[in-house]
């Protein structure tokens, strides 16, 4: 951590400890929440761009087709990736992905996995060829908490998504041939904990502060969850967070399906 970070970490533990937010929520409130689909256009599959405070994720989808898995022979495949662009944030480096960049994809990956949300036994083309679901994040702009934006870019883009169209065995590019079949709409939401106190969606500078954080995604049951930092959730805490996690995921889920 530069001095910079330090700084803005030991500001943001003063306003937090005194039961403020440096942006004046309180601490269950989100930011808002804005969200485009089909923001690429019509060449892509699918897309969906998110605006979470000043947090920017667009989301692309595109298919192929490919093999399965061994120990899954009828079933289609799901790949996702995240790119943190240097233009996004002066702390982001071009290069390899960065180990935040890979537990990102993770998590996004883990919730939609997880949920079934989608409807992989109906991707099969044939046997032996399967539609592959490639989901790539690109992070536009950041100021914290890229887990729930990047979750609800992914989860608004494959509502979003067509099936390209089959003749003689090849992808005829530009012509779909039906929606992507989602069954259901994961929702996640990450909280911060700064020394006893935690936060819904915590932004950059409230990341600086963070003893650790917990991610909760749910549909009708919990179906992933990511804790990161060096600090620990009580069990309390931690049933806390999985709670106001359904209790707020319609309102969020009823924007993403919209």
């Amino acid at each position: 951590m530069n001095i910079e970070s330090f700084i803005k970490g030991d500001y943001v533990k003063s306003i937090v400890s005194e039961g403020s937010r440096t942006d004046g929520r309180g601490f269950d409130d989100m930011r808002k929440l804005e969200i485009e689909k089909g923001y690429v256009g019509e060449k892509s599959s699918g897309s969906a761009y998110v605006r979470l405070g000043k947090t920017e994720v667009l989301a692309g989808i595109s298919m192929d087709m490919g093999e399965p898995y061994p120990d899954s022979p009828t079933s289609g495949v799901m790949t996702t990736s995240t790119e943190l662009r240097p233009i996004a944030s002066p702390y982001f480096e071009s290069g390899p992905p960065r180990e935040e960049s890979i537990e990102v994809a993770r998590v996004v990956d883990r919730g939609i996995r997880e949920s079934g949300a989608i409807d992989v036994d109906s991707l099969l083309i044939e046997e032996g060829k399967v539609w592959i679901v490639f989901m790539d994040l690109h992070i536009l702009n950041f100021d914290g908490n890229l887990f729930d934006a990047c979750s609800y870019a992914a989860a608004a883009a494959l509502r979003d998504s067509r099936l390209p169209k089959i003749e003689d065995g090849t992808i005829v590019r530009g012509e779909w041939d039906g929606k992507l079949p989602v069954t259901c709409t994961p929702v996640s939401f990450t909280f911060g904990k700064i020394g006893s106190n935690i936060l819904l969606d915590p932004c950059s500078d409230e990341e600086y502060a963070l003893d650790t954080r917990l991610t909760v995604t749910t549909t009708d049951t919990v179906n992933a969850m990511q804790k990161g930092g060096n600090g620990s959730f009580k069990p309390e805490e931690a049933k806390d967070c999985v709670s106001k996690a359904f209790k707020k995921a319609p309102e969020i889920r009823k924007i993403l399906e919209g």
